[in-house]
């Protein structure tokens, strides 16, 4: 991890178009939203991608953002009482935090893998994860999410509906556009079948 040299030819064209995906003024709203829900006591992180990281790597706020969602005594992460400095602890306290985020509803093509974070890989994707993450706090509005409802979009919800069995009955005697129609449908100007079309010029 440490001893990754710089990136050449393709892998350096990849790995830039992928720096390009991170949004800044995104990063703010991510940082405003994460300081209202955990607390000041979070601190703030240097501005652009690299702080963002830093902030962010070693899991311990990502922990107490997921866990902030959830009801006293009932938190999902584990938060250690001093920050991991040791590399493999870090990883598994970030790993913790995607498996509680995905058992609090984030989807699994919303997820970031460790090395996106902790290598700072793909901080566009860390983004992608917390922004799913927050539109689902304030979709499930359970009173644990803290801070501006507009900054997240609300997700779809199912809206199932009853239907009774003579609305099932009657539904099946009606055709449906997609089959198309024959209404105003005419045979004029057919001709019979083998006879050559008159073509007069």
């Amino acid at each position: 991890m440490a001893n990754k040299g710089p990136s050449y030819g393709m892998s350096r064209e990849v790995q830039s178009k992928i720096e390009k995906k991170y949004d800044e003024e995104l990063e703010e709203r991510l940082v405003e939203w994460i300081v209202v829900q955990c607390g000041p006591d979070v601190g703030r992180p240097d501005r652009g991608r690299l702080g963002f990281q830093v902030w962010l790597k070693n899991g311990v706020i990502l922990s107490k953002l997921v866990n902030s969602l959830y009801p006293e005594g009932s938190k999902p992460v584990k938060v250690p009482e001093n920050p991991p400095s040791m590399v493999f602890k870090q990883m598994e306290q970030v790993a913790q935090f995607l498996k509680a985020a995905e058992d609090y509803g984030v989807t699994k093509t919303d997820m970031f893998q460790t090395v996106d974070l902790f290598e700072g890989k793909d901080m566009a994707a860390v983004q992608r994860t917390l922004m799913a993450l927050g539109s689902l706090a304030v979709t499930k509005n359970d009173g644990h999410y803290r801070g501006d409802p507009n900054w997240f979009m609300k997700k779809a919800q199912e809206h199932k509906r009853e239907f009774t069995e003579s609305q099932l009955q009657e539904g099946k005697h009606v055709i449906g556009l997609q089959m198309g129609s024959n209404r105003g449908a005419s045979q004029a100007g057919m001709t019979g079948y083998g006879r050559p079309r008159q073509i007069i010029s």
